[in-house]
């Protein structure tokens, strides 16, 4: 299936039935059945699936946080005036975070009387969930800071690096953290002691990490191929080399995506083609072959099967891996 949105797409994601989602700079959330939500008036700036697996969070520059699904949109959360630049979702938890300037905002998906909210010192980029939807990770100028996400009164962890961090990953088993940043690197930190890791070498800047494999491996775009970190073990990728798939030095892959349990990798690319591999094989297979504008949002089925891209502009698809 593919089709032109004529919006900028800004996220694709499969909910837990593995049907593809679409969130859109026009407002829009489109569905791979064809259904049409107008969830925002004005542009959807991050995304994230619903804690129920069913159905697109979205957060857009109307200040609004929104559950789109097949029978409609229903507004969660509005902080007028501000933009909702990230957005967070954990189904173990049931909780929502999503972030609006320099605050971190945290609601209960089965409780809407709940609300919690974090200042911080800069603006913050990205949120990500630890594995058990406990602890929230923000990521900011300066580093990373870790909440207890229902504690109201707390202290948070400073895990401090120099620089801005803009994307964040937690390790499957909750281990390692690991910050994209602006300067075309990644930064890592071994949560139980604040151990550093630097993990430099990109071209470009790392607009996107998945971790697949259970945890053994970390997916990076940011290279002129797919760039793949070593995580078993208790040191993660301390002393180790990381791996290159499918090396064009004409092109950079932008954005990644990944089966967690499996050890399945997708890829887009910034001439517009999509393409999947297995690591274990490494045979590299053309999901999109025909070149165009970048690809902006990519995502991977669960089970492998499937791959979602959107582009620039508008373009997008859902296609089945053909192993």
């Amino acid at each position: 299936m593919t089709q032109s949105f004529d919006a900028y797409v800004t996220s694709a994601l499969f909910d837990a039935a593995g049907h593809a989602a679409f969130a859109l700079g026009d407002g829009s959330v489109r569905f791979e059945d064809g259904t049409k939500v107008e969830a925002h008036d004005g542009a959807v700036l991050s995304a994230a699936l619903h804690p129920s697996g069913q159905g697109l969070l979205t957060g857009g520059d109307d200040g609004r946080l929104v559950w789109s699904h097949s029978h409609g949109a229903q507004e969660i959360a509005a902080i007028p005036g501000r933009w909702i630049d990230a957005v967070a979702a954990s189904p173990d938890s049931r909780l929502i975070a999503f972030a609006a300037g320099r605050e971190l905002h945290v609601r209960d998906a089965a409780d809407p009387a709940f609300a919690r909210g974090f200042t911080h010192e800069k603006s913050i980029a990205d949120l990500a969930f630890d594995p058990k939807g406990r602890r929230i990770a923000v990521a900011t100028y300066g580093g990373a800071w870790l909440w207890y996400a229902r504690i109201a009164d707390q202290k948070p962890v400073k895990l401090a690096w120099a620089g801005s961090h803009v994307a964040l990953a937690w390790s499957p088993d909750g281990k390692f953290l690991i910050s994209a940043m602006q300067e075309s690197q990644l930064h890592g930190w071994r949560v139980a002691d604040e151990k550093n890791m630097r993990m430099g070498g990109y071209p470009a800047k790392v607009k996107s990490l998945a971790f697949l494999a259970k945890g053994s491996l970390l997916a990076t775009a940011g290279a002129h191929g797919a760039i793949i970190w070593p995580f078993a073990g208790s040191t993660g990728p301390m002393g180790k080399q990381a791996a290159e798939i499918n090396y064009d030095e004409a092109a950079l892959v932008v954005r990644v995506a990944g089966a967690p349990g499996l050890s399945w990798l997708a890829a887009g690319v910034d001439d517009g083609r999509v393409w999947a591999c297995d690591l274990h094989g490494q045979k590299v297979i053309p999901i999109k072959a025909e070149k165009g504008a970048p690809v902006t949002a990519l995502a991977m089925s669960k089970d492998a099967r499937r791959v979602a891209w959107g582009c620039e502009d508008g373009a997008a698809g859902v296609a089945e891996v053909a192993a």
